[in-house]
């Protein structure tokens, strides 16, 4: 059935769940090109302000359930539970035409049992990294996803060697991460002069990753700053984090940071370098071409269990689509001031190591597909409606 088939046969409601930021913001465009072919669907479910920008119902937000790690979960088990209930009432009462699913596998999947029993079609958006660990959940995934949609090169192949049905759409960044202004525009606009040389810190997007890695970041910068004095730091507020975590933070060190909202891709795109949390932002850093080191930091037994099942070496996007490690990963006790002012300091000094990141980060961004993934993806979500 086509597209016009869906429009006339009335409106139509679609379970949609992203339970952290960065579902949520792909969760949205995948909404708002659903709504240029097929207006009359309804979306309601889990996410956060972007998804609540473009209509969806969110019944539960998405920042009270998002963690990363097995062990810091248990921090929010009563609000995980509070959003599978609200989410069990959802099924009971309304007549669903499909679910998607994005990422957050742990939630998801178990979801998927549910959605499976009611007959409920499921789309899956951005797989669960089961390829790197946990991979006893492709039987999961095979029993209980009716569509796999990725959006890294290599996970296509991956799938099909398993026999899910899957498409490869696509990275949707490509479409979002553009800068609004000007480097001198934006820097202009922050009071900041343009010889100065710009470091941005994105300390991730939850509230105890800010405040576990955010410090070192900043006892980092003071180390730097003694050897590269012109240097200026910006600090990025992630969607869903409170302004005022990162001001606390900010009160216990004496490193002059300026506080940026709203506009990462204007400051990634300004900056020399980038300090981030591992997670999306390094794939936004590669597609603007800005060098950066990345941390990873979580509880003691998270890692070693992450570690006791993981099937790669990187943890970083970034090296994961390269292939190889093209940009530095502190994990766990590697990521401390002494070691972050090392590499990053490297990277401004050596001209060679600059220059040989920056071409790495092209093929990085190369491999990510075309422009165009949420339209893909949305004529999948159509294309599954129009079977019901």
């Amino acid at each position: 059935m086509s597209e016009e088939t869906v429009r006339r046969s009335g409106s139509r409601t679609v379970l949609l769940i992203a339970g952290e930021a960065s579902g949520d913001l792909h969760g949205a465009n995948l909404v708002r090109a659903v709504q240029r072919v097929a207006p009359e669907v309804r979306f309601c479910g889990i996410g956060g302000q972007s998804l609540k920008k473009v209509g969806m119902e969110v019944l539960f937000q998405s920042s009270q359930i998002a963690v990363v790690g097995i062990a810091e979960v248990l921090t929010k088990i009563r609000s995980v539970l509070r959003a599978f209930h609200r989410v069990k009432k959802t099924l009971a009462s309304q007549n669903l035409d499909l679910a998607i699913l994005i990422d957050f596998p742990d939630f998801n999947l178990h979801v998927a049992t549910h959605l499976k029993r009611r007959g409920i079609p499921i789309l899956y958006y951005i797989s669960p990294q089961i390829w790197a660990w946990r991979g006893g959940r492709i039987r999961k995934i095979k029993r209980l996803v009716d569509k796999m949609v990725v959006i890294l090169p290599f996970e296509s192949a991956f799938y099909q060697e398993r026999g899910v049905d899957v498409a490869f759409v696509g990275h949707p960044l490509l479409d979002v991460v553009k800068p609004k202004l000007r480097t001198e525009e934006f820097l202009h606009g922050l009071g900041i002069d343009t010889t100065r040389r710009v470091i941005g810190l994105f300390p991730g997007s939850r509230d105890h990753e800010v405040r576990r890695l955010f410090p070192v970041m900043l006892e980092a910068g003071r180390i730097m700053v003694r050897r590269l004095p012109d240097l200026c730091f910006l600090v990025c507020v992630a969607p869903g984090i409170d302004g005022q975590t990162i001001r606390d933070v900010l009160k216990q060190h004496d490193l002059p940071v300026q506080i940026v909202d709203d506009t990462p891709y204007d400051l990634m795109a300004a900056s020399e370098l980038v300090v981030a949390a591992s997670g999306t932002v390094t794939l936004e850093a590669a597609i603007l071409n800005t060098p950066m080191v990345i941390l990873y930091k979580v509880s003691s037994l998270t890692y070693w269990i992450g570690r006791m099942m993981a099937k790669v070496q990187n943890i970083g996007l970034v090296n994961l689509v390269a292939g190889k490690t093209v940009v530095p990963e502190l994990i766990q006790r590697e990521a401390s001031p002494e070691r972050i002012a090392e590499e990053a300091l490297s990277i401004l000094t050596e001209r060679k190591r600059f220059s040989t990141m920056k071409s790495a980060l092209v093929a990085v961004k190369e491999r990510l597909g075309t422009p165009g993934a949420s339209d893909r993806a949305a004529r999948l979500v159509v294309e599954m409606m129009s079977r019901t």
